[in-house]
């Protein structure tokens, strides 16, 4: 009689290790033939200066797409981005019901009403400190503190033991929006025994504690009373306390505030609809705000990383319908300077200056504190939930590694190192990887997903840094040219030097094809391929450069 396979507790990073942002987590729990699964949080990153055109990225589901008949359910921790901004684009790759909160719920409602067909997804709402069954998990909602209404951690409670999983949180004593952490929830939760803790490592390398959103009022006030023309100030657009936060700073200087930008919009519309901001009076169209005294109005703005179509960028380049800034006014930055973002922010900032405009950052004044834990809360949740291991996530590798580093100190038996891809083993046993499931990225181009190291994003890339070059070659039935070449650069040379490079090139393709066997010269493919590789040598010798080559046969 054969025995009985054994249960496993399986957990898969497919996104959010190894880097900050686009966090896709599996959870799988059954048989090693027979595992039920569960997403927590399917999130998006943002292109930048080396995806050209590339705005979204978002993982590629391919592992759990497979096993969709297994899947059960998405549980969304909160309604940033890089937690539920990929709903939109893969969902109908999963098809399964999405448990959130109500503000985010209601933030995932208004982001499918932009898209251009209108997905059917089943969103059901859990209340705060909910309890809910979603397939063979057992969750529990702990109330938390993060830069916007309604983070959670999820405990999935399973036969082999407790699973906690942070999602995006700090302990903030006063915050503006919502309610402090549930110290009491993780306290009961330490004492029922946590098998596994995986949490939130973007701080990991910050002493002390993140600080209270409540600490930037006064702060806040004091700079925009200094202000004598427009004021602008450029926030995350999802952290409703900071728009809460700069509004009053706003009413303490008699400044009425406008909202600038699309997603600020559906930001306010969805905290509004779930009781958030209901005490302030309605935020001013920017169109509506054209006639109020400069030194009486502050437009809050998207584009505080530099965005490259969000609201700022477009002031900044003079290029807004509704508002414009200019010598006297001032633009302040309420938010972190997020590694990757410098350059494109650098931008925003010179631009700005060209202008005339006064520009006030976190490098200047104290004007923004962080939604993540410092080290010293990091070590008040081990005390509290006391896991008996620790799998880090939400960080670089240099983050995880600190952070396991942490967590030991803190007397964690166990920790584990992974990358996307890791499926681990949490139990029974001791932990470990068993296995590596495919990861990739897709990008948004054009409404389509494609792979963002595919053809298209690579030669975009290729033409952008290194040039390109199209050579029309016209031969005869012998393969012997009988009329001269075409040649179009870009990127590589002047006009006036496109003569020269045309000879050479000529020359080169002529003892190409002198060289090449007769059948050869009668097959237009190898005639193509040898010309173009001659070509681009040329051309990498010459410019230095590997731009994208393409060879036309005209065979007459």
């Amino acid at each position: 009689m054969m025995a009985e396979a054994e249960e496993e507790l399986l957990f898969v990073p497919l996104g959010g290790a190894e880097e900050i942002g686009m966090n896709f987590n599996l959870y799988g729990f059954g048989t090693p033939d027979n595992h039920q699964w569960l997403i927590i949080d399917l999130g998006i990153a943002f292109g930048d200066d080396t995806t050209p055109s590339i705005d979204v990225i978002v993982p590629d589901p391919e592992f759990i797409e497979e096993r969709r008949k297994q899947l059960a359910g998405i549980v969304l921790t909160h309604g940033h981005e890089d937690h539920l901004g990929a709903v939109p684009y893969l969902w109908q790759r999963l098809r399964c019901p999405v448990y959130a909160t109500p503000f985010t719920a209601a933030l995932l409602r208004k982001k499918l009403e932009w898209e251009e067909e209108p997905l059917d997804v089943e969103i059901i709402e859990v209340p705060l400190k909910g309890k809910f069954s979603v397939g063979p998990f057992e969750l529990e909602l702990i109330t938390l503190t993060h830069s916007m209404p309604e983070p959670n951690a999820v405990v999935l409670r399973t036969p082999l033991g407790n699973i906690f999983h942070t999602g995006d949180w700090k302990f903030d004593p006063e915050p503006v929006v919502g309610p402090t952490s549930d110290e009491a929830a993780l306290r009961a939760l330490g004492d029922e025994g946590v098998l596994a803790a995986i949490g939130d490592s973007t701080n990991v390398f910050v002493e002390g504690v993140s600080g209270s959103e409540a600490s930037l009022l006064d702060r806040l006030s004091e700079i925009i009373g200094r202000c004598r023309g427009q004021v602008a100030v450029a926030c995350f657009a999802s952290n409703v306390a900071r728009l809460k936060t700069i509004f009053d700073a706003a009413s303490n200087n008699g400044r009425a505030v406008a909202l600038v930008g699309r997603s600020l919009w559906r930001i306010n519309a969805a905290a509004r609809e779930t009781g958030y901001l209901t005490e302030l009076p309605p935020f001013l169209e920017p169109e509506k705000a054209a006639g109020i005294p400069d030194d009486e109005i502050l437009y809050i703005c998207t584009g505080s990383q530099g965005e490259p179509r969000a609201a700022l960028t477009r002031i900044a380049a003079d290029d807004h319908r509704s508002v414009s800034l200019g010598p006297g006014d001032t633009v302040i930055f309420s938010s972190r300077i997020i590694p990757g973002n410098e350059l494109a922010i650098g931008r925003i900032h010179n631009r700005l200056v060209q202008r005339g405009v006064d520009v006030v950052s976190e490098l200047d004044e104290n004007i923004h504190v962080s939604g993540h834990p410092a080290r010293d809360e990091l070590t008040e949740m081990y005390q509290l939930v006391r896991p008996q291991m620790v799998i880090p996530v939400h960080g670089e590798q240099r983050h995880l590694k600190k952070h396991a580093e942490l967590a030991a100190a803190c007397q964690v038996p166990h920790t584990l190192l992974v990358e996307n891809g890791s499926v681990v083993r949490i139990a029974p046993g001791e932990a470990c990887i068993i296995d590596e499931a495919p990861v990739g990225r897709l990008a948004l181009d054009s409404g389509r997903l494609v792979p963002l190291d595919g053809q298209v994003v690579r030669e975009r890339s290729r033409v952008l840094f290194n040039g390109s070059a199209v050579f029309t070659l016209i031969v005869d039935a012998e393969g012997c040219m009988v009329a001269p070449p075409k040649l179009t650069m870009h990127g590589l040379a002047d006009d006036d030097e496109a003569p020269y490079v045309l000879e050479r090139l000529t020359e080169q393709v002529k003892g190409v094809i002198e060289d090449m066997d007769e059948s050869d010269r009668r097959d237009d493919e190898q005639i193509g391929e040898m010309s173009r590789r001659a070509i681009r040598r040329s051309l990498r010798d010459t410019y230095r450069k590997r731009p994208l080559t393409t060879v036309h046969v005209v065979r007459i």
